[in-house]
């Protein structure tokens, strides 16, 4: 039986998404609810470390540069199961719901 290689880091990038969808939509969830705790800043400094991870590699995921060894397509989602539309604005998107949470914390603590 072969693996394809693709397949895999398809699946572990969609893995990796979910975990951050919670994450982003924990920290929203609690700062609207007003519950700041641990969680709160464990999720913020994970956002925090993945991007730091993007920055160094040019704001692709090294996922995405992997898999590129095995895909010449030019769709937005080879790399990940979303749909094409999604993985085409994903970080616009997470990073605008993460902004909207970070500034709703901030508001918070300085009101």
């Amino acid at each position: 039986m072969k693996i394809d290689k693709l397949f895999i880091i398809k699946s572990v990038h969609t893995i990796i998404w979910l975990f951050f969808n919670v994450v982003i939509f924990y920290l929203l969830y609690a700062v609207i609810v007003n519950k700041i705790d641990k969680w709160v800043w464990i999720c913020i400094s994970l956002v925090l470390m993945e991007g730091v991870v993007l920055l160094a590699f040019k704001m692709f995921c090294p996922l995405t540069i992997m898999a590129r060894r095995y895909s010449n397509s030019t769709k937005d989602n080879f790399d990940i199961f979303l749909p094409n539309w999604l993985a085409k604005h994903n970080k616009l998107i997470y990073t605008t719901i993460f902004v909207i949470a970070v500034l709703m914390l901030l508001f918070r603590n300085i009101f």
